[in-house]
């Protein structure tokens, strides 16, 4: 095998790569608790998406009693501390590898 005929096998398998990134960023898959009171999504590469709760969530005893105004409040604010936290971990995660590969970028590491 010659160079060009390897450079043309690492383009191919780069384009495949790229593509099985979008479609698992494009993926959302969803898992609950609490016989659905709460359910969970996520994107195929675990990014969080978003958060349902239901009002016997916050209330099993009387889930009457919550108005939707509080539960959409609740999932925003759940959404907003997830969005945080997931940015920290992604800071953390980067300048740890860079104090590794001294800076250098490499495609995929982060």
């Amino acid at each position: 095998m010659n160079f060009n005929n390897m450079m043309q096998q690492a383009q191919k398998m780069q384009k495949k790569l790229q593509e099985a990134q979008e479609e698992l960023a494009a993926l959302e898959i969803t898992g609950s608790a609490g016989d659905s009171a709460v359910s969970v999504t996520l994107n195929g590469q675990g990014k969080f998406k978003k958060i349902k709760l239901s009002a016997k969530a916050l209330n099993p005893s009387n889930p009457n009693s919550v108005d939707t105004d509080t539960i959409e409040m609740l999932e925003d604010l759940v959404a907003q501390a997830m969005a945080d936290a997931t940015k920290k971990a992604n800071d953390e995660a980067e300048a740890k590898m860079k104090s590794i590969t001294g800076g250098i970028k490499i495609p995929g590491l982060f």
